[in-house]
């Protein structure tokens, strides 16, 4: 219940200003928490415009604290993840500062999707918030506690900076 008061704090205090993706050459980074059953980490990624409404990244994660139930090792905290963006919020004409970016992404864990929401405002600082679901897992048979680290659908909230 408290995640969904955040989310929704999160997008009534939308109602400000600045530019979100300004197309091939943008750059942004986001930093922020993320919320999985079981554990809770940090996210760091970086996106780069190659086109108007399409961009590639990166992003790195690391479980932090874990239920205490689970044991997991460095492999099974970490994350890195090669992912593909596509920039709508300007063909959907939202706001200029509000962007929307669905997409894909391979990772060290498998091969999933997400939808993201940015929101700045000002030209170099927003928030923004993520969700990432598992497609195909690389491990098909059950997985323990440890394994299901980012193998399950996950959310991130923080901040968002251009560059």
């Amino acid at each position: 219940m408290r995640n969904i008061l955040v989310v929704v704090a999160f997008f009534v205090a939308t109602a400000m200003s600045a530019q979100v993706y300004t197309g091939k050459g943008d750059q942004k980074f986001n930093i922020g928490a993320d919320f999985q059953s079981g554990a809770t980490g940090i996210q760091a990624t970086y996106d780069y415009g190659i086109g108007e409404n399409i961009s590639f990244g990166l992003t790195a994660g690391y479980a932090l604290g874990l239920s205490d139930d689970i044991d997991a090792n460095f492999g099974e905290r970490a994350l890195i993840r090669a992912r593909f963006n596509a920039n709508i919020g300007s063909v959907l004409n939202i706001d200029p500062n509000f962007d929307i970016f669905p997409g894909l992404g391979f990772s060290n864990k498998n091969f999933g999707g997400h939808l993201g929401m940015r929101y700045f405002f000002s030209d170099g600082f927003g928030l923004f918030t993520e969700a990432q679901v598992p497609f195909a897992q690389y491990k098909t048979e059950n997985l323990t506690p440890a394994e299901e680290i980012y193998n399950q659908f996950n959310v991130s909230l923080g901040m968002s900076f251009n560059f």
